[in-house]
């Protein structure tokens, strides 16, 4: 039996518990119904085991008979099961001005993706100073462009909003987006052919060149040319016949 010994976070077992009887339940789960607070200390003594104040809240309390020092080991190892499968989201935040520069913009937008990536949540702030509150619509238009950006990683959780002087918006990692872009990025493109299958292929093509073209419409209008020489070639043959005169 369990040494009672006295926490704020534990709950009451044997000689600790102050109620005169007890909602009795046994060590193998039975109800024994209502029990004098004696009877059931006995009880847990004969089978060696504690009495454990398992509801205080009722009236009267519940009692369980168990092994306090096991019951307290199990709780310990499923707790700390639990926080290994639990995941630790810290949120991380990045701050941009509405004016900021192409490159300052870039810098941080891929911090803000790394982030993501590594499965943080990310509150984006854009600050404003003087004049600049009278142009909110900057400062959204630098958040839809930080959630444009990182669609593949991430998605909008909190939308923008004005806070005091600043405007918010909440970027949570989006499992789905990862594992699509990642796929996209292993997966070659099927579709586009090489450029060395487009240069075995080229051969087969049929070559029509325009030049070709061009002298195919010359030679159609050759005979005419061909019928106004066909003069000087008669008149030759009427000078070779006139010795025979």
């Amino acid at each position: 039996m369990a040494i009672a010994t006295a926490t704020n976070d534990e709950p009451r077992i044997n000689d600790r518990i102050r109620a005169r009887e007890v909602r009795l339940v046994g060590a193998d789960g039975a109800q024994i119904g209502i029990t004098p607070l004696s009877q059931a200390l006995e009880m847990a003594r004969e089978l060696e085991l504690d009495l454990v104040e398992v509801a205080d809240k009722a009236n009267p309390p519940v009692c369980r008979i168990m092994d306090y020092g096991k019951y307290k080991y199990e709780a310990a190892q499923r707790a700390k099961e639990s926080r290994k499968k639990s995941t630790n989201v810290v949120v991380k935040e990045m701050k941009y001005r509405p004016k900021i520069g192409a490159g300052d913009f870039g810098t941080k937008t891929k911090k803000v993706a790394e982030f993501l990536g590594e499965g943080h949540k990310v509150k984006i702030t854009i600050m404003f100073r003087g004049r600049e509150m009278q142009h909110p619509e900057l400062g959204r238009k630098i958040l839809d462009q930080v959630a444009e950006t990182v669609t593949e990683v991430g998605k909008v959780e909190v939308y923008p909003r004005l806070d005091g002087r600043n405007m918010t918006m909440v970027l949570g990692p989006d499992k789905k987006a990862q594992a699509a872009a990642e796929k996209k990025r292993t997966t070659p493109d099927a579709v586009a052919p090489s450029s060395n299958e487009s240069l075995a292929e080229a051969p087969d093509a049929p070559e029509v060149p325009a030049a070709s073209v061009a002298v195919t419409d010359t030679d159609v209008a050759a005979p005419e040319d061909a019928q106004i020489d066909a003069a000087p070639i008669e008149a030759t043959d009427t000078t070779e016949a006139s010795p025979e005169v």
